[in-house]
């Protein structure tokens, strides 16, 4: 049995016997997922601990085909993995994966947007999932390679900004983390947070209704250390509040 499918199995068993916990499905990055600069087995472990406290039971995949088999029922869709497309540290890219099985993932996805789910995209979550075309819909704004880029990693100047429901109480904060930059946003989107580089504004973060679903894409989380930040958690917990209403 793998990590991940430990940490299903135990999650899982706590959420039949409790009979109440909302499930979340959390996407790891690894394999075709995974790359040498993110640790996303750490930053995962901390989205896992954030998603318990907020009441979610918690089924941990490192594998899509896996996550997305596992929508059925689930609340929420948490996406913490990386580009398929981008190279590793040698340069090379990962195979292509077999068309029908993301033929199939592509429509459990779809079934799940339609009757009304929450996604949570975490830093290179909006890299992610490139094949599954109603994950790229539904997020409203993707990482464009060639496009999209990041200054070296330093502090982020985070402003918090509208009246969306997942940023009230949150007040601007600072955390050491990675800014991306240049984004293709092609759907209405709310800002919720927002940084600043070489006088133009970028949002860092941001919200959206599809349909009964609702999408929150949370560019922040490079480093474990993110997540430790008080104000970053307050912003994930409020997030996390608003989309546990999706479907309603």
């Amino acid at each position: 049995m793998s990590d991940g499918d430990a940490s299903r199995g135990s999650h899982a068993g706590r959420a039949r016997s409790a009979g109440a916990a909302p499930r979340a499905v959390l996407l790891s990055g690894a394999g075709r997922y995974g790359d040498p600069w993110h640790p996303f087995a750490e930053t995962s472990a901390a989205l896992a601990e954030m998603l318990g406290e907020a009441g979610f039971a918690v089924d941990r995949f490192d594998a899509a085909e896996a996550a997305l088999a596992a929508l059925d029922g689930a609340s929420l869709l948490v996406v913490n993995a990386g580009d398929p497309d981008g190279p590793n540290a040698e340069g090379a890219v990962a195979a292509p994966a077999d068309p029908e099985l993301v033929a199939a993932g592509d429509q459990l996805l779809r079934a799940a947007l339609e009757r009304g789910i929450g996604v949570l995209a975490t830093h290179t979550g909006a890299a992610s999932l490139r094949e599954y075309s109603a994950y790229g819909e539904a997020l409203g704004g993707r990482w464009v390679r060639g496009r999209s880029w990041h200054p070296p990693l330093d502090e982020a100047h985070v402003r918090v900004v509208g009246a969306h429901p997942a940023r009230s109480g949150v007040d601007d904060f600072v955390v050491r983390d990675e800014r991306y930059l240049d984004l293709d946003v092609t759907a209405p989107v709310e800002i919720v947070a927002e940084h600043e580089h070489d006088g133009a504004r970028h949002p860092l973060v941001w919200a959206r209704t599809t349909g009964r679903s609702r999408v929150v894409v949370d560019l922040l989380g490079h480093l474990p250390e993110s997540y430790a930040s008080p104000g970053h958690r307050a912003l994930l917990r409020g997030a996390l509040a608003w989309l546990a209403g999706a479907g309603a």
